[in-house]
């Protein structure tokens, strides 16, 4: 009964470490972004994208609701608003579409 005790903490809190990750994105084919500024326009939102990744050498073209192009494959952007320390953090999650 006590060896339970002790093992039920540890599988919560691996449990809840893979719940993080994969609402933060890190998955395989996954490209995760933090921009600089906060984007409120979805249009200015979206360029601010197409300029980092276009920064980073990738080929890019968006499609239109939130739909891109990158490197030849197709990709769907998530949004998630984080809190870091205190400040709210916009996160970008672009997910490859099969």
């Amino acid at each position: 009964m006590d060896l339970f005790f002790y093992i039920l903490p540890l599988l919560l809190i691996g449990l809840l470490f893979f719940l993080f990750n994969w609402l933060m994105g890190y998955r395989k084919g996954h490209i995760v972004l933090d921009l600089d500024d906060r984007y409120f326009d979805h249009r200015a939102y979206m360029l601010a994208i197409q300029e980092k990744l276009e920064r980073d050498g990738h080929t890019v073209s968006y499609e239109g609701y939130s739909r891109f192009i990158i490197d030849g494959k197709r990709y769907l952007m998530l949004e998630r608003n984080i809190s870091m320390g205190g400040v709210p953090m916009q996160r970008t999650i672009l997910k490859p579409i099969e």
